[in-house]
């Protein structure tokens, strides 16, 4: 009963990064909402110009739920920035971070609230790599590049959570606001920065299992620079912090 009350004081922003999403992202909104009923929540996508129509939708999808439920920001970013702004326009307590090509499922999203309320963390992230949670949809070669990121990182870093790269995570919103300044970092390795970053300054971490499933309409971001930029990402961490 306190648990629930608890609840209804929260609430929980909820912040989508999109490029070129338009088949993905009325479906997410759906899920959300479904996964979701009795949670104060809004929506915020932060569109990178998609040229496919994605901020078209979302404008529909505001007659739909309201344009006090979704908000959609129209910005030229990449990841990292892309929280940065829309963390300005998020009015909840709570921050969660998730991609909108479905790889991260909202039926998570009640794990990460109860986990927060239960242990009073200031980060609860997504992890693969503990019984419960896995990867579907890639082939050997990616399972063993992030699997190989992984290990390099936690052998070098000690962070003490069991994913970095992965980017589906709930924040109290004053601990992002708090890391994210001291963040320099831009695209795929801004996810292992502000966790190692929230580690050092003493923020509790709690992990929740997740099954990642990969996109099944549009394509991976993912390429040889971005792993180079993993690299170097990882010895300015390892000799910054």
């Amino acid at each position: 009963m306190e648990e629930q009350q608890q609840q209804k004081k929260n609430k929980y922003s909820i912040i989508v990064p999109t490029y070129n999403e338009c088949l993905n992202i009325a479906l997410l909104v759906y899920l959300v909402y479904k996964h979701l009923p009795d949670v104060d929540f809004e929506m915020i996508i932060v569109d990178d110009g998609s040229p496919d129509g994605t901020q078209d939708v979302v404008k529909k999808l505001q007659e739909v739920y309201g344009e006090d439920r979704i908000t959609v920001l129209d910005a030229n970013l990449i990841a990292g920035t892309a929280y940065v702004h829309g963390l300005k326009h998020a009015s909840g307590n709570f921050v969660v971070i998730m991609d909108a090509d479905l790889s991260h499922h909202p039926k998570y999203l009640p794990s990460f609230i109860k986990k927060q309320m239960e242990t009073g963390a200031s980060l609860i992230t997504g992890t693969r790599y503990v019984k419960g949670g896995g990867v579907h949809g890639w082939n050997l070669k990616r399972k063993l590049t992030s699997r190989g990121a992984n290990v390099l990182a936690q052998t070098l870093l000690w962070p003490g959570v069991s994913d970095l790269t992965g980017s589906f995570r709930l924040y109290k919103k004053s601990v992002l606001e708090d890391v994210i300044s001291t963040c320099v970092s831009k695209g795929y390795v801004f996810q292992m920065e502000i966790i190692v970053r929230a580690s050092r300054k003493g923020y509790h971490i709690e992990e929740v299992p997740i099954t990642f499933v990969d996109r099944v309409y549009g394509s991976s971001k993912l390429g040889g620079s971005e792993i180079v930029e993993y690299l170097k990402g990882l010895v300015y961490l390892l000799v910054s912090t």
